[in-house]
């Protein structure tokens, strides 16, 4: 391994946005347009992933796996829709996971979060 390399650090939260170990890429915490309703908030979440890869000059084709965690997972053919429009053909493999997200807004606030790891390697 080549070292492990850390990039959208943000020191409040006391998280990384994504780390580079090896030729995968871990990322967390993908959220957007909380607050709206959960089609632009898994839409927000993937924006987020997509942005923090091109940090790193990669893209969603490189995501090899996705957690996709949900206030209400019965939201899964939403994102499934999303993810076909998203992803061309190209999806990561994936579980979905329902939750309470301590975070600000409580029910009406977040409603779907991605966490991913992408591979870099040829």
């Amino acid at each position: 391994m080549s070292g492990i390399e850390r990039f959208d650090v943000s020191e409040e939260w006391a998280h990384s946005g994504i780390i580079k170990a090896g030729d995968f890429y871990f990322l967390s915490y993908c959220v957007g347009n909380i607050g709206q309703p959960v089609e632009a908030q898994i839409n927000g979440a993937i924006d987020q992933m997509e942005s923090r890869l091109k940090m790193v000059g990669l893209t969603l084709e490189n995501v090899v796996q996705m957690d996709c965690l949900f206030r209400d997972v019965w939201n899964i053919p939403i994102m499934e829709k999303v993810i076909k429009e998203r992803f061309n053909g190209k999806y990561p493999v994936r579980k979905s996971i329902q939750t309470e997200f301590a975070h600000v807004g409580g029910k009406d606030g977040l409603q779907f979060q991605l966490d991913g790891v992408a591979y870099a390697g040829k």
